[in-house]
């Protein structure tokens, strides 16, 4: 009954941390949009911290599964969990799991907005270097290129 107690109290903080990272990350679109460096430097800390303890405690929870009976060769942990018939595990879990996948799913909107972010900003360089009327292509690393041209019409 111990690995059961931990694996409960580790999803219970999971659970806890996850929240608050969906709240960072919901202030990191935010601020993104107002382009705050300073306020994104101090929220990539925050958020860098509590992914270091979400990777931690699934090691333990992982640990905790297997001293439950877990094979991790075997599948799935979320099967295993389920096929426990503990009902509170189970909605911890569950819980956990859709939690991830919203700070997973927030994550990729704040890449979106990054990319273009970014993007806007080789366009201006392009402006400011003057290369606006080159054409661009793709290279081999799928970022855009500026190709330039030269016609050579004599030569003397």
């Amino acid at each position: 009954m111990a690995a059961i107690d931990t694996l409960k109290n580790l999803l219970n903080e999971d659970i806890r941390q996850l929240d608050e990272l969906a709240e960072l990350l919901k202030l990191e679109k935010q601020k993104l949009a107002e382009s705050d460096v300073q306020s994104l430097e101090a929220l990539t800390a925050k958020k860098n911290a509590l992914l270091q303890m979400v990777r931690e405690r699934a090691k333990q929870k992982i640990h905790a599964l297997v001293d439950m009976g877990f094979r991790p060769d075997n599948g799935q942990p979320t099967q295993f969990i389920q096929s426990s018939g503990l009902a509170d595990l189970i909605e911890s879990w569950s819980s956990a799991e859709q939690r991830l996948r919203e700070c997973k799913r927030l994550n990729q909107v704040n890449e979106r907005v990054v990319g273009n972010l970014q993007k806007r900003l080789a366009r201006l360089s392009d402006i400011f270097r003057g290369t606006t009327g080159h054409q661009k292509l793709y290279g081999a690393s799928g970022h855009q290129t500026t190709v330039t041209q030269t016609t050579v019409l004599a030569s003397a």
